[in-house]
C-alpha cells in the first residue's frame, strides 16, 4: 500500500486500541494489542507518518531507533536486592527500569499525555543479545520487569533485508504477534504531502516530468545508488535556505542528497532551466493580472515540458498566498478562544488587564512547549501558536500604553484590535481570490485547447491549501472548469469535509 493508505490503517488501529468499555478499561487489553509493524524501504516517510498521526490524534509520541540500544539500555541494568524467603535472606537479581519505558513515563509526567505512541524504528536490526527479549516485548509490552504504561500503543518499523545488511529475519512466532503494514513508494500520494509541506516547486515539476526518479535504489559496479522521498524533502529545505542567502545551488549540493549521479545531474540541469523560466515569466505579474503580450506569446509557443514548469511556478506562487490565508485564519480562530477567556478574566473585580494578558501568553507558551515535547503539535500548528503569542504580546504592549480604566475598557481595546485584524484578513483573502482567478484567466487565454487546464484543476484539487481556500471563499473559474472536467463530484466531498472547520 502507499504511504497515505498506511497512515489511515495505523490511525484506525490506534483509535481501536484506545477504545474503552463502560468501566473505563481498554476493550482490547494491552497484551492483546498487536504492535503495528511498518515494513518499507528506507526514506519513504515512516517516521513522518508517526509524527502526523500523533499530531492529528493529539497524543504523545516517544521515538527510539533500536539500532542504538544494547540489551542493558533496553532492559535496564541488573542490581542485587536482598529478599527474605521462609525466614532466610537471599540475594536476588533485579533490573532498573528500561531507558525506553522510563522515557514514556517522563513524557507522561512532563506533558500530561496519558495516551500516546511508543515508536520503535529499525526493530528488525536489534543486536543479537537483545533479540531474545524482543519476542517478550512484542507480546506483553514488557522490557525486563517493566511494562509499557497502559494507554500507550506500540508501533514499530523496519526495512526489508534487501536494503539493510543488519536485518534479522523474524520467525513466524514473532510475525504472528505483529500487525504488519507493508508500504511502497508512490509519487502521486507523496505529492499531496509535498504541497502541504511546501516542497520546492523545481522538485515537484521535475518529478512530474520524470516520475521514475522519485524513488530508486540500484546496485552498480560502484556500489549502491539511491534516491528517496526523504532525500527530496531534505534537498528542498536546503535549496530554500541557499536561495534565501543567494548561495549557488549546483550539482555538488544536489548530489549530497540525491545519491544517484545521473538523477543529480539531470535535476541540476533542470533547476537552472527552472530558474530561467521563473525569471522570464515573472509569475508575480501573472498573479496580479498584469502579464504582458510577450509573456503570453511565449507561453503559447512553449513546448509541453516548459508549460509544465510554468504551471508549477504558478501553482507554487498561488499556493504560497493561499497558505498565508490559511495561517491567518488559524491565528484568528486561536485568538477567539484566548480572548473569550481573557474577557472572563478581566470581568473579575479588581482584575489587572495587563496581568490577565500575561497569563494568557504564558498559557499559550506552555501549550506550545508541551506540544513540541510530546510531538503532538505539527510544525504548522507550532507556527500558528507562535503567531498567536506574538499578537498577544502586541496587545499587552497596547494595554500598557493605553492604561484602560477597568476590565471592560481593556477588553474593548483588545476587541477593536481583533476587529482590525479581521478586516485585514478579509483584504488578504480578497486579494488571494483575485490572484487565483487571474491564474485561471491567464491559462484560459494561453492554453485554450490543451490539457494544461486539466492539470491546473487537478493540482488545486489535491493541494491542501488550494482545496481549503476554494471551499471557504469560492472561485467561480475553478468550479466552472472543475465541473467541465468531471471533477465536481469528487471535489464536493472534499469541500463538505473542509466546511466542518469553522472560524
Amino acid at each position: 500500500m502507499n504511504i497515505k493508505e498506511a497512515k489511515e490503517q495505523i490511525q484506525n488501529a490506534i483509535k481501536a486500541y484506545f477504545t474503552k468499555d463502560e468501566f473505563g478499561g481498554y476493550v482490547i487489553p494491552i497484551e492483546r494489542q498487536r504492535p503495528i509493524f511498518m515494513m518499507g524501504p528506507p526514506g519513504i516517510g515512516k517516521t513522518a507518518i508517526m509524527e502526523q498521526v500523533a499530531s492529528e490524534l493529539n497524543v504523545g509520541l516517544v521515538s527510539y531507533s533500536m539500532t542504538h540500544h544494547t540489551r542493558q539500555s533496553a532492559l535496564g541494568l541488573p542490581f542485587i536486592e536482598k529478599k527474605n524467603y521462609g525466614g532466610k535472606e537471599y540475594s536476588v537479581s533485579e533490573y532498573t527500569m528500561s531507558e525506553i519505558i522510563a522515557s514514556v513515563y517522563d513524557m507522561i509526567e512532563k506533558t500530561g499525555h496519558k495516551e500516546g505512541i511508543l515508536f520503535l524504528d529499525e526493530i528488525n536490526c536489534v543486536s543479537e543479545t537483545l533479540a531474545p527479549a524482543m519476542l517478550q516485548f512484542l507480546q506483553y509490552k514488557i522490557f525486563g520487569r517493566h511494562t509499557v504504561p497502559e494507554g500507550w500503543i506500540v508501533v514499530t518499523a523496519g526495512n526489508p533485508p534487501e536494503y539493510n545488511n543488519s536485518v534479522r529475519e523474524f520467525d513466524i512466532v514473532t510475525w504472528d504477534r505483529l500487525k504488519r503494514v507493508d508500504i511502497e513508494p508512490d509519487y502521486k500520494v507523496w505529492k499531496e504531502y509535498a504541497y502541504k509541506k511546501g516542497v520546492h516547486a523545481a522538485i515537484t515539476t521535475y518529478l512530474d516530468i520524470k516520475t521514475n526518479d522519485f524513488y530508486k535504489i540500484e546496485t552498480t559496479v560502484d556500489g549502491k545508488t539511491f534516491v528517496t522521498a526523504r532525500g527530496w524533502c531534505d534537498l528542498s529545505d536546503m535549496m530554500k535556505l541557499y536561495e534565501r542567502h543567494n548561495i549557488k545551488i549546483d550539482e555538488k549540493l544536489i548530489g549530497q542528497y540525491l545519491q544517484n549521479k545521473k538523477v543529480a545531474k539531470d535535476f541540476a540541469i533542470y533547476y537552472d532551466l527552472f530558474n530561467k523560466y521563473k525569471s522570464d515569466y515573472q509569475v508575480d505579474k501573472i498573479l496580479d493580472g498584469k502579464a504582458d503580450a510577450e509573456i503570453k506569446n511565449r507561453a503559447k509557443a512553449a513546448k509541453f515540458d516548459e508549460r509544465l514548469a510554468l504551471l508549477g511556478l504558478l501553482i507554487d506562487g498561488i499556493t504560497e498566498k493561499l497558505k498565508a490565508c490559511s495561517n491567518s485564519e488559524q491565528v484568528l480562530s486561536g485568538l477567539v478562544a484566548v480572548l473569550k477567556n481573557y474577557r472572563m478574566e478581566v470581568a473579575k473585580p479588581g482584575s489587572d488587564p495587563v496581568a490577565a494578558m500575561e497569563k494568557a501568553i504564558r498559557g499559550k507558551e506552555k501549550e506550545l512547549e508541551k506540544g513540541k515535547l510530546a510531538s503532538s503539535m505539527s510544525v504548522d500548528a507550532q507556527y500558528v501558536c507562535n503567531e498567536i503569542i506574538a499578537v498577544l504580546e502586541e496587545q499587552k504592549a497596547m494595554l500598557k500604553a493605553e492604561n484602560p480604566a477597568d476590565g471592560n475598557a481593556a477588553f474593548a481595546l483588545v476587541k477593536a484590535d481583533f476587529d482590525k485584524r479581521t478586516k485585514e484578513f478579509k483584504k488578504q483573502t480578497d486579494t488571494a481570490g483575485e490572484q487565483l482567478s487571474n491564474v485561471f484567466v491567464f491559462c484560459e487565454e494561453v492554453f485554450p485547447d490543451g490539457q494544461e487546464m486539466l492539470i491546473l484543476v487537478t493540482e488545486l484539487t489535491i493541494s491542501y491549501y488550494g482545496a481549503h481556500f476554494i471551499s471557504r471563499y469560492g472561485c467561480k473559474e475553478y468550479f466552472a472548469h472543475n465541473k467541465e472536467l468531471l471533477f465536481y463530484e469528487r471535489q464536493k466531498e472534499i469541500i463538505t469535509e473542509l466546511e466542518n472547520f469553522e472560524l
